[in-house]
């Protein structure tokens, strides 16, 4: 159950990662446990859900596309949310989703096989 729920996690800080890349650039150091704690409330959603994410999964995805702003900090929380996607089987269609579910405007297509180096 724990592996599900971190690969939850991965999936939507891979999405956020996405929306972060978006974000203005800063300093912060952000760790996988930071992305963890963000996405932990996406993960039933992602692995069972339908419909619109919960609030606490839009507020922790908010605030891991806050903390992930540098480029380093966007490949990190990306390849977090990767090793944890390859645990979990989320639906790659609310994955996708996420972002505009939870009015996060991205800029590009949110996938669970994301290069994390571009």
């Amino acid at each position: 159950m724990a592996s599900t729920s971190r690969m939850g996690i991965a999936v939507l800080g891979c999405v956020l990662l996405l929306l972060l890349i978006a974000a203005p650039a800063s300093n912060a150091a952000i760790s996988c446990s930071d992305v963890i704690k963000d996405l932990r409330p996406c993960v039933n959603y992602l692995v069972k859900g339908s419909g619109k994410p919960p609030a606490a999964c839009c507020a922790g995805a908010s605030a891991l596309a806050s903390a992930a702003s540098s480029p380093s900090d966007k490949k990190a929380a990306c390849e977090c949310i990767k090793s944890a996607s390859k645990n979990m089987k989320p639906k790659s269609e609310l994955a996708q989703a996420l972002p505009a579910n939870c009015g996060i405007n991205l800029p590009v297509t949110i996938s669970p096989n994301v290069d994390c180096s571009k």
